[in-house]
């Protein structure tokens, strides 16, 4: 199984790296990626997330390796890549006993679930872009390009856990928020945290669970102090530059709880991830109704409850 998930890396990785070379020039070694450059790049099929089409690519352009998915974007002036994934095989495989039980029950085990999942996550974070793309064009540019699979599943493998469908499908769209002049464009001004800071975030606050663990020892249960958990993801910082507090996402139940360096103990659990980019798109498309109304300083997304006193002059609501 390890040996296996390494070549399906390294093939995506491969892959990734020849398919992105052929979206901006093509070249013989990526002849079989040339869709990407030719001049009828629209040929692909239309993917789960909007506005994404997808291509295979044939497995034998490269060493014992599966067909790849290539996703990607037409824009006026170049095509963008998205994501690159292994085509499942076509050989029948020894069905799961998750399978077992979906089959029994006369549906396809998560499939549904996760297609529901996908189109809901990219149409509220799509939601959230137009409008800084429309409004606050430096928060826009802040924003990174998507993840790899590979930078995904480099994470999985520090983490030692898989991500779940909606926070992959976040990346997949964006590797996270730099800030437009400082400031997320999340509600409160928090940021997106970008993939490769999220691993440092984790075992920071795993060595400082498993300090607090040594004085739980021989306590009741409910005297325990517990800051954080093994299936907790930090996703959501303070803002672009501060990660003191942030949100997490609970791997085994799907819902956004808060964190905080200096080992607070967590609160109550808030959203799901896809309420979260809902209600934040919500308040972005109609801030006269928003909890926390939306405006701009310059040329970027300010909330007001994170105006600094000394810029609050320069500050500019939006209107309705």
């Amino acid at each position: 199984m390890a040996e296996s998930r390494s070549t399906q890396r390294r093939c995506l990785m491969v892959g990734w790296s020849m398919c992105r070379e052929s979206s901006r020039r093509p070249s013989p070694s990526s002849e079989r990626c040339s869709v990407l450059s030719s001049h009828e790049p629209d040929i692909g099929e239309p993917s789960p997330l909007p506005g994404i089409l997808t291509v295979t690519v044939e497995g034998d352009m490269f060493d014992d390796c599966p067909d790849l998915s290539v996703g990607y974007v037409r824009e006026p002036d170049r095509i963008q890549i998205r994501y690159l994934a292994a085509v499942a095989s076509h050989e029948p495989a020894a069905p799961t006993a998750a399978e077992d039980r979906g089959q029994e029950q006369g549906r396809p085990a998560d499939l549904p679930e996760k297609a529901v999942t996908v189109r809901e996550v990219a149409d509220a974070w799509h939601r959230i872009t137009r409008w800084l793309q429309q409004h606050a064009p430096d928060s826009y540019a802040a924003l990174r390009a998507g993840a790899s699979p590979a930078d995904i599943a480099a994470l999985e493998s520090d983490l030692g856990m898989e991500i779940p469908t909606e926070l992959r499908v976040l990346w997949l769209l964006t590797a996270g928020d730099d800030g437009g002049n400082g400031w997320g464009c999340l509600p409160g001004n928090r940021a997106l945290m970008a993939v490769n800071a999220v691993a440092a975030v984790y075992w920071m606050k795993m060595d400082a669970q498993a300090n607090l663990d040594t004085h739980n020892v021989g306590r009741p249960e409910e005297e325990q102090i517990i800051v954080w958990k093994p299936m907790w993801i930090p996703v959501i910082a303070l803002s672009p530059a501060d990660s003191t507090y942030g949100l997490y996402l609970d791997a085994a139940t799907g819902y956004l709880g808060s964190w905080s360096r200096f080992n607070d103990a967590f609160g109550e659990k808030l959203d799901t991830l896809v309420t979260y980019l809902e209600e934040a798109a919500d308040m972005l498309e109609n801030p006269a109704l928003a909890a926390d109304m939306p405006g701009l300083i310059g040329r970027a997304l300010v909330w007001r409850s994170s105006i600094d006193p000394a810029r609050e002059d320069q500050w500019q609501p939006m209107a309705s």
